[in-house]
């Protein structure tokens, strides 16, 4: 039975190996301190935090995230720790909350490998504290317990560290919120929160028993439902009792949410068969945009089930092997050897049974993968898919836009789509400098450079493609001109907003015109005038290309570019920079900001990107079009005619 906990109360722990699952209202840090018995942390090297995520016998996520899941093996820590704390922060520097007030009441549960909770404790009553102790594991006489603390802090992670008795808080403080920062441009954006009603139908893996299974990883309460608000003009809000507001902006049709579609009834000793399409959702887009993002998330949880187990089992060996050469008797001879033998027995077993388990997860979702693949829209497909051929310029915005495709290395065949919300809520970094991967190390920096900007040509048409008419412009700034080949396809389509700007005065053109912009709509949105912008102000959707960053740029363009990135995408600007953040460092870390409000994607694989859930370093393989395909071409002229058509 779950103990509900209140401030100041303890229970005893009945195992020793445990997660603690923290869930919140916004992105949070999260982290743990190691005590002796007397409570003092006794240095840095005692505190597992994102940027020193793993010490012996505790893990811990390595970015700011709404969810979390610590790891904890009691037996593993050293003789000298008598208490492990569980600490929250919020982020510093990143636009979000700054208080605990301000946001939902964290809650944080310790749970046994299985998932079954022990222990629970929502943290209410915080107001102006932005860093709180939430809970302690602590040894008393021979025994593990867990006390609800909820203890905050107002001046933040530096005086909780500080109240621990560490030396040197405020500097491990401020490293610890700059590790938390470097880590936004390689996040994934989570979708928006859905209630377990909301959730996609999950297929079931068929009537055999595989036997014991390693435990997966528990998942954190489902969070209550944003309810995003109409704009004028759009749906209205859903029938009273519905757990989801279908009143997405810029929709402009208002039925119904049609019900997703069924799976054939399995047969006998079959497991069911996947179906494209089987998550609630407003239109057939919605519920794939949805299940695809289920996929995602069900491929991350069971790659740390699967690593968690292996972990488990690695660690078990070691334990027995140290018990059994702890007696000098078996440190030669037969019996030894009988102990060696049957702890990597054990081992073998533990992995092989995870391993059994992982692949049958992932066989159900390459299945899963093999049907909704072909049903994907254009603005979620491939530029390999045939949908594209017969793709119409839509007149309506869709949901989501693919990148490109992740995976991870238990199965890299099986790739799953990397979906960003439209419109683009942080502008993209197309990263041309020479990166830690294995296909970056085989080219050369030209040869990186010319591919970072035909990735980013791709991103554009893609964009082109999926707005109506005229409802989205591309800008271009090219300082040297040395992107002339890969633009060729945007120049020849005459789908730019001018030519690509080069030279100093280009450069200082473009960004004059769009910061003028950012401007403007900003007075006229917080005056609500809106009627009362320039006639000739284009107020549709804008992106601006930026190659060879920062080569081209004095520090007023710098500073412009800085503006709207940081303003831009709320009033429809968004960038495309492709850089190299070496060529940068010369202006030290006034540029750092940039660099972290952007969604960095590389031009070849590389395993960058980290899931919002679990944290795992995901391949991210760029978009390419088919060798000698002429698809790019197509939609471009696709784009044309439907501007013409329209009178734009």
């Amino acid at each position: 039975m779950t103990a509900e906990l209140v401030r100041g109360q303890n229970h005893t722990l009945p195992q020793t190996r445990l997660e603690i699952r923290v869930s919140a209202g916004s992105p949070v840090v999260a982290g743990a301190t190691l005590g002796d018995e007397n409570g003092v942390v006794r240095g840095a090297e005692w505190i597992a935090h994102p940027g020193s995520p793993q010490l012996p016998g505790l893990e811990v996520s390595q970015q700011a995230a709404a969810g979390h899941r610590l790891a904890v093996d009691l037996e593993a820590l050293p003789e000298t720790v008598h208490r492990v704390t569980v600490l929250l922060a919020l982020p510093v520097g990143v636009g979000g909350p700054t208080r605990f007030g301000t946001t939902a009441a964290p809650f944080v549960a310790v749970t046994g490998l299985d998932g079954t909770e022990i222990a629970t404790f929502t943290l209410t009553g915080l107001d102006a504290e932005s860093a709180v102790s939430a809970l302690e594991l602590y040894r008393r006489q021979g025994a593990w317990k867990v006390r609800a603390v909820g203890q905050g802090y107002a001046a933040g992670l530096a005086e909780m560290l500080a109240d621990q008795g560490l030396a040197g808080a405020a500097e491990l403080a401020a490293s610890i919120q700059e590790a938390v920062a470097r880590s936004l441009a390689r996040s994934v954006a989570p979708p928006p929160p859905r209630t377990p009603e909301g959730d996609r139908v999950r297929q079931a893996s068929g009537p055999s028993d595989p036997g014991p299974a390693p435990a997966e990883p528990p998942q954190p309460p489902a969070a209550t439902p944003v309810q995003p608000t109409a704009e004028p003009g759009t749906a209205s809000a859903p029938t009273p009792g519905s757990p989801i507001n279908y009143a997405h902006p810029r929709r402009q049709h208002a039925a119904p949410p049609t019900p997703p579609p069924t799976a054939p009834p399995a047969q006998p000793g079959q497991a069911a068969q996947p179906v494209a399409g089987d998550a609630t959702g407003w239109s057939m887009d919605e519920r794939l945009y949805n299940q695809i993002w289920g996929m995602f998330e069900d491929l991350a949880r069971a790659a740390a089930a699967y690593r968690s187990a292996v972990d488990f089992a690695e660690s078990r060996m070691d334990q027995e092997l140290d018990r059994s050469l702890s007696d000098p008797r078996n440190r030669i001879g037969g019996a030894g050897d009988r102990a060696r033998e049957e702890a990597r027995a054990k081992r073998d077993e533990l992995t092989a049974r995870a391993r059994e388990v992982l692949d049958r997860d992932l066989a159900q979702l390459a299945a899963e993968a093999a049907v909704v693949e072909p049903a994907l829209p254009a603005a979620y497909a491939g530029w390999d898919n045939p949908v594209w051929h017969a793709h119409r310029i839509p007149m309506e915005l869709p949901m989501a836009l693919r990148l490109g495709d992740l995976h991870l290395p238990e199965r890299t065949g099986l790739r799953i789509p990397l979906l960003v919300r439209l419109p683009l809520e942080r502008g993209i970094w197309v990263d041309s400098g020479r990166t830690a991967s294995e296909a970056a190390a085989l080219l050369d920096s030209d040869r990186l450079r010319r591919l970072a900007m035909e990735t980013a040509v791709l991103h554009a048409a893609r964009l082109l493609a999926v707005y109506p008419p005229g409802e989205f412009s591309v800008h271009v700034i090219d300082p040297a001109g040395s992107a002339a080949g890969p633009l060729a396809p945007l120049v020849d389509a005459g789908v730019l907003a001018g030519p690509p700007a080069a030279g100093p005065q280009g450069v200082a053109s473009v960004l004059a015109h769009l910061t003028r912009r950012v401007d403007l709509v900003q007075m006229a949105v917080r005056a609500g005038a809106a009627d009362s912008l320039p006639p000739d102000l284009d107020t549709g959707e804008q992106l601006l290309v930026v190659n060879d960053f920062p080569h081209g740029f004095d520090d007023r363009a710098v500073t412009q570019l800085r503006y709207l990135a940081d303003e831009g995408p709320a009033v429809g600007v968004h960038l495309l920079m492709v850089a190299d953040r070496e060529d940068a460092s010369a202006y030290g870390p006034v540029l750092d900001p940039l660099w972290r409000s952007l969604l960095r994607i590389t031009p070849v694989a590389d395993n960058h990107l980290a899931d919002p859930w679990v944290g795992h370093a995901w391949t991210y393989e760029p978009p390419v079009t088919p060798p000698g395909s002429r698809v790019l071409e197509q939609v471009l002229a696709a784009v044309t005619a439907a501007r013409r058509a329209a009178g734009r």
